[in-house]
């Protein structure tokens, strides 16, 4: 049987992961997270492919790209969750199932990261979980797509 494909999109910033705010966003390096996405992807069936820009118009097409090959997806957005309309209409034509996923917990955090563009359009969200977010996300679409 052949692996369904995921992809898992990182917005601005998450690149910087370990290095970045580690009392906020854990000590785990970006290659940590991209090797725990594919070892619970795998798990899971999936044939994960994690990707990160800093670049919104990357990201639209990437999300563009998912709705045209009936892709699911998990996507941090970052920054993008709070203010990217453009995103959030990229995301509004998915086709296929689409978790976001925080890292951190944004109601905890400053009032600005209180909203989400994006939530509305998205299957579901997860966050406050670290690392572990992306794991529960991965099984979260487990979920929607065998159930």
């Amino acid at each position: 049987m052949t692996a369904t494909k995921v992809l898992v999109l990182n917005g601005p910033n998450l690149g910087r992961l370990g290095s970045r705010e580690p009392d906020v966003y854990g000590a785990t390096s970006y290659a940590g997270l991209v090797a725990e996405c594919e070892k619970a992807g795998a798990e899971l069936g999936f044939a994960v492919e994690v990707r990160e820009t800093n670049d919104e118009g990357e990201l639209i097409r990437w999300i563009h790209q998912a709705a045209d090959e009936k892709t699911p997806v998990v996507i941090n957005p970052g920054a993008f969750t709070h203010y990217s309309y453009g995103l959030r209409d990229a995301i509004a034509q998915r086709t296929a199932p689409l978790i976001e996923v925080h890292i951190s917990n944004p109601y905890a955090r400053e009032q600005f990261r209180h909203t989400s563009v994006v939530a509305a359009v998205a299957s579901g969200t997860i966050a406050g979980f670290g690392i572990n977010s992306y794991v529960l996300a991965l099984r979260a679409l487990a979920d929607q797509l065998n159930g």
